[in-house]
């Protein structure tokens, strides 16, 4: 399997940026496979997103290097094998509060002895080469979502498990948790503190880091220090500025 640009940024100590889509149309995904993204993600969690469209989707990607990940709706084994089937390279699964969640999600995308993940990758095989098989598991990237305050709590023991990437941090959802209003780009010493919290862990352990953000300004302060993947926005959030930005220039 060939190391596209998500593993070779990793390989160079570099941080990567990750694309989002979220609008259910294999258009918006290949206009955003033609921008110089690191990885894109499609959404099918808070993403108007379903399996089948996902593929399409996937097909509909314009570049040979970027990586494709999924962010599955939840940490249920079916749809992470067909998604991994049908040729994703990454699975950011949401919600992963204790051990044993991130034990469940990081076997189901790996084989035997390893995993439990079922053998019979329909697309993959096409795609990623006949030797795909043998070479999935050390090439499938896993990160696990810390998003609330109990993955919070047990985040050091999460970071311990064996196979698994590394952590995605949802920002909103974990501010939900700790008692504040949803939201990225946060700044409040609670999350501040939390964040760190979780890229100590990620240190001590080798594991990557990624966190969602909203400004390019975050992002880029993020990149400096030392996050492994961040995510610009996402596809709906651009159209709708843009849209916005241009009709605010409209002279009444």
């Amino acid at each position: 399997m060939k190391h596209l640009n998500l593993k070779n940024c990793w390989s160079k100590n570099k941080g990567a940026v990750n694309g989002w889509c979220s609008i259910p149309s294999t258009i918006t995904a290949e206009m955003m496979s033609l921008n110089k993204f690191d990885s894109l993600t499609i959404d099918l969690q808070h993403g108007l997103i379903d399996y089948q469209l996902a593929l399409n989707m996937l097909q509909s990607l314009n570049s040979n290097k970027i990586t494709p990940m999924a962010r599955v709706p939840w940490n249920e084994p079916g749809i992470i094998m067909k998604l991994l089937d049908a040729g994703f390279l990454g699975i950011i699964c949401p919600m992963i509060n204790n051990v044993e969640d991130c034990k469940k999600f990081v076997h189901t995308t790996k084989y035997v002895p390893e995993g439990f993940r079922s053998s019979g990758p329909t697309r993959a095989i096409l795609i990623h080469g006949q030797n795909y098989h043998e070479e999935a598991n050390d090439n499938i990237i896993s990160l696990a979502m810390i998003e609330t305050e109990e993955g919070l709590e047990n985040v050091e023991k999460i970071c311990e498990i064996d196979g698994l990437t590394g952590i995605y941090i949802g920002p909103s959802d974990l501010s939900v948790s700790l008692g504040l209003k949803p939201g990225l780009d946060r700044t409040e010493h609670l999350i501040i503190k939390a964040i760190e919290k979780i890229k100590n862990a990620c240190n001590k352990n080798e594991k990557k880091i990624g966190i969602h953000c909203l400004s390019t300004n975050y992002l880029n302060q993020k990149l400096k220090e030392g996050f492994d993947l961040v995510t610009l926005g996402t596809d709906l959030r651009f159209f709708a500025e843009i849209v916005s930005k241009k009709l605010s220039e409209v002279s009444e």
